[in-house]
This record gives C-alpha cells, structure tokens and sequence, in this order.
C-alpha cells in the first residue's frame, strides 16, 4: 500500500505490520472497529450489516463466545469471528459451530438479545429492539417478517492472515450453498499513523455473485415450489376487489394496475420515483405519497417544496396529513391511516371504502402540485435521475 505525496507527485510506500506489535488485540481493537463499522465488511448498501451482539455468550451448556452477531438486509444472522495476525487451524471450525448454535434462534430470542445488546452498548437509544430493527429492515413492523430462516446464516471470518486449510475448507463449505466469506485485515503504519486494509478473499468479490447465484439455482432446482403463504392469497384477493371498485370509479391511477401479493399497490404520480401507494397492513391501512428519487437531496427537496404548501394540501384533503421525512432514510413519505383489522375478510368492504374514499381526496389535494414540482426537480437537476421503486421490507 501506498500513500500519494501530491507536492512531489511520488508515492512513499506505507510499512506493513503486525496488530500485536503495534499493541492492538482482537477484542479491544479490532472487534470494536467492527463492532462500530460494520459496513467495513460490505461492499454496497443492499449488504448492510446490522450489529446486535458481541461477545455473545448465550449458547446452553457452554460458555464459548461469538465475537460478534448481525443481520443483514436480507434478515439473516451473519456470525463474525475475528482473528488477528494468524487465523489459526479452528477458526472455519468455531464460525460453522456458532451458525450451528444461531440456526436455531427464533425471532423472539433474537429480539431478546438485539435488545440486551442495546440497553448495555447504546442507552440512548429509547425504541425497543423490534423497533430498531424494522426500521433497519425497511419494513412496517416485525409481525409477518421472518427472520433467521433455515440454512440461511452466513460466515464472516476476519484475520491478517488465513492458513490453507481454512481457505479449503470455506471454498468446499461454498458449494453446498453456505455463505462463507473470508476478509484478510491488514495494518500498515506511515510515521504516527495506523491504516488498515480490509479486504474480501474468500470470494473474490468478482466471483461472489456468481457462486451464490449457481447455489441458489441449484437449491430452486431441489425444492419443489409451494403454495403461496395465506397472508400472500390474502392480499392478492384483497387488491383485486380494490382494483375492481377503482375501475368503476372516476379514479384513474390504478387503471393498468395489476393485483399483486405484497402488502402494497404503486401507481404513478407523473413525476418518475415518486408514487401514490395504498397500504394494506396487518392493522393498518393508509394512502400514501411515496418519494424515493435516486438522490436523498432530491427527495428532502421535493418533500420540502410539498411542506411548503402543507397547509392548502391538508385544507383539501379535508384532514391532517402525516408528513415524514423519514430522518435517516433516503425516501420521504406523505400519508393517511386508518385502524383496520385487515386479515378479516369481513372488514374488507368498509376498508375497500374507505381506501377509495380518502384515495380520491388525496389525489385531488396533491395532484395540482405534482406538475410544479416535476418543474422545480428538473430545475435542481443537472442530469437525470435513476427511476427509483418503491421499496419495503415486508414479506
């Protein structure tokens, strides 16, 4: 590794060391940087890592120790074992027993422990764990999400250097469809300064995609295909009794709208990534502007230049509005929401209404200004931006 000296336009070589001589231990210093940056070990925000435990001890009958213990986008456990200057010969060996141990974690345990995890490393934050976590995975709530599903924990193992026959070992473990990744830590010093170098070797990030996608298919090819879950039929019925009272309506957004099983139906506002959607939750349902633009900065605007003119909006609409920009997020959200025991088909009637009822309104309140505002984002853009979909994490 080397650092660019800009005066001279040279390159002055950086010194690789060891952790151990420069003092740094493995649970002190490099599971804490891990700990604290997790995002250190994904390439993308699709792969974010989300901590909710370290030093976890939890396992009956033995008082071994998981470095640390995540969950991803995709609501798998990720297990983490960290080693320093040498991997060792066990390593592969602890990671795959500690997944043995994690594979039968149910969602409340795994709650249980986030929240520990919470109230002795993060006191300030206030929300319960199921709190935390939904927002993380982008979903309503954790009541239909399943989490730590079967054969779907992953392996992160963290060292400077990897002997053979843990490198072996993970690339066999690979081709029955287990997740193992392999990063090599290195430190390097220039003058007073530490630098690290984490770097992805076991697969290569070239081939990763690749060899998940050939273990996937060939699990696709295994499995038969099931049933749609209840919840799924549900929803499906549900839109398209939605979509048939639409089309005999005078609204029109969801004229070549199809009936789908997720818990919500997009159509188009005339401005590209920002949707009017109408929600069907387990005890909610709401209608609801949806801006997700490519760019965080054009969403705060768009949501902005809406806020502006709040006021006329909500007199329109007849009733308050919830307005979130969503802090935090990317994507910023305008709705109305109604209590609503959605799983009842008796109630489906008067949700139908009511959905129909306060969709009408909501368009005609907001619909003068989505033209104005597609102007003013163009105005504020220089190039282009990416048709970004709605998004949840719901199942």
């Amino acid at each position: 590794m080397y650092k660019v000296d800009t005066p001279t336009n040279s390159l002055h070589s950086l010194q690789e060391v060891s952790f151990s001589s420069l003092g740094f231990t493995e649970r002190y210093h490099l599971q804490e940087w891990l700990a604290k940056n997790p995002q250190a070990l994904t390439r993308d925000n699709d792969d974010e890592l989300l901590i909710i435990q370290k030093e976890f001890a939890g396992f009956d009958d033995t008082k071994e120790r998981l470095d640390l213990l995540a969950i991803d986008k995709q609501r798998n456990l990720v297990i983490i074992e960290n080693k320093l200057d040498d991997s060792g010969r066990d390593v592969i060996w602890q990671a795959l027993k500690y997944a043995g141990y994690c594979a039968n974690l149910r969602k409340d345990q795994i709650l249980e422990i986030f929240q520990l995890y919470l109230d002795k490393y993060d006191p300030e934050e206030t929300r319960p764990a199921a709190e935390v976590m939904a927002e993380f995975l982008e979903c309503e709530s954790l009541d239909e999400v399943q989490i730590n599903q079967s054969r779907t924990q992953r392996v992160m193992m963290v060292a400077a250097n990897f002997r053979k026959e843990v490198t072996n070992t993970a690339l066999w473990l690979m081709q029955f469809g287990l997740r193992v990744q392999c990063f090599k830590v290195k430190p390097y010093k220039f003058n007073d300064e530490v630098f690290v170098d984490i770097r992805q070797v076991i697969p290569t990030p070239e081939a990763e995609s690749y060899m998940i996608g050939m273990a996937q298919k060939e699990a696709e090819e295994q499995s038969a295909s099931g049933e749609l879950k209840t919840r799924h039929q549900l929803r499906k019925a549900f839109w398209t009794k939605m979509l048939e009272r639409l089309k005999a309506s005078t609204c029109t957004l969801y004229n070549n709208i199809s009936p789908s099983t997720d818990h919500w139906l997009s159509a188009g506002s005339g401005i590209s990534a920002v949707s009017y959607n109408l929600i069907f939750s387990k005890k909610e349902i709401r209608v609801e502007l949806w801006i997700a633009k490519a760019s965080a900065e054009s969403n705060t605007f768009a949501f902005n230049w809406l806020y502006e003119r709040k006021e006329m909006i909500d007199s329109t609409f007849g009733h308050a509005l919830k307005w979130e920009p969503l802090p935090g997020k990317k994507s910023c959200r305008i709705s109305f929401a109604t209590f609503a025991t959605s799983l009842d088909e008796s109630n489906w009637s008067a949700m139908i209404d009511w959905l129909l009822v306060n969709l009408t309104a909501f368009e005609k309140a907001l619909d003068p200004f989505i033209a104005p505002l597609n102007i003013a984002l163009k105005a504020i853009s220089n190039t282009p931006e990416d048709t970004e979909e709605f998004e949840t994490g719901e199942a």
